[in-house]
């Protein structure tokens, strides 16, 4: 096996507008929506973390300061807390401030994936790296970063994460062209389309939000005119890079996952997500299964 550069640095893009879920999203940051009683995007810093993974660096935007605040130490709370002797809650509002060392770079303007990324480049310099989306929750018990810092260990290049979705789906997605390796659920990228329209998906196995990249697509993307939507597409970057040796910064490989995934990119799904996680919960499932018994037995069909 190659000696490739280990996967240190983690880059959490949140400086997305979060229109779907307006007009929650106005003032609070739809990357700080609770997951019953957790933001979501602390469940991704848990992923990372997970892994060995303790320097983050998060891109921001404007009205995103509770992201940091919640990651930053709250003195008057933790007072507050303490005086009452309850340990219990401190330790919840230690927790966050304590897991990892956090950076933050605002993207000054919505541009795009690939435009958060490269934001990220004078943090992460000529080292690979982990790209996760606040959008995406992995079940903890699934290690699937883990498996693509593996990936990218033998095999050098990027790895994304790739999930089969429905047909009818995958125009939500960017979808890869792939071709078999010797593991099962490794792949070889050799084509990625940015939201196809069905009929023009090169394949049902979609690019969900993991990534792990290497350095090369900093360069690749500051030359990456914007695609779809106007915008940098990282899609369009890493197309560049499938198509290169490890000495130039490729190839691209997919990880097959057929693990569990929550969405919270819209509102159906982001429910489905906090009914789901609730339900896992020890001290919340007994009663709140009964209740939902309950309440599913009255609603009209």
């Amino acid at each position: 096996m190659a000696d490739y550069d280990p996967v240190t640095k983690v880059v959490i893009p949140a400086a997305g507008l979060g229109t779907r879920f307006l007009p929650a999203t106005k003032a609070t940051p739809k990357e700080m929506l609770p997951i019953v009683d957790k933001p979501a995007i602390q469940y991704v810093v848990e992923e990372a973390v997970s892994v060995g993974l303790l320097d983050l660096l998060m891109v921001t935007g404007r009205n995103k300061r509770s992201i940091e605040d919640h990651f930053d130490r709250a003195y008057e709370l933790e007072e507050v807390l303490a005086a009452k002797g309850d340990s219990e809650r401190l330790s919840q509002v230690l927790e966050p401030v304590e897991i990892a060392t956090f950076h933050y770079v605002r993207q000054g303007e919505p541009k795009g994936l690939g435009h958060a990324v490269l934001c990220a480049k004078q943090h992460v310099g000529n080292h690979p790296f982990a790209c996760l989306l606040g959008d995406d929750l992995i079940d903890y018990r699934d290690h699937l970063l883990k498996r693509m810092i593996e990936v990218r260990d033998t095999y050098g290049g990027s790895v994304v994460a790739l999930m089969e979705v429905p047909r009818e789906q995958v125009s939500l997605y960017g979808c890869a062209e792939i071709s078999p390796t010797s593991e099962d659920d490794v792949v070889r990228v050799t084509g990625l389309v940015e939201k196809p329209a069905p009929e023009d998906a090169p394949s049902n196995w979609a690019v969900i939000g993991r990534y792990v990249i290497d350095p090369a697509v900093f360069e690749v993307l500051e030359n990456t005119p914007p695609g779809r939507g106007g915008e940098i597409q990282l899609t369009d970057a890493l197309l560049e890079l499938a198509g290169r040796g490890n000495d130039e910064g490729g190839p691209v490989h997919g990880v097959l996952f057929r693990g569990r995934r929550y969405d919270t990119g819209n509102k159906i799904d982001y429910l489905r997500t906090v009914v789901q996680f609730a339900a896992d919960r020890p001290d919340l499932a007994p009663e709140f299964i009964a209740w939902l018994r309950e309440f599913l037995d009255e609603v009209p069909r």
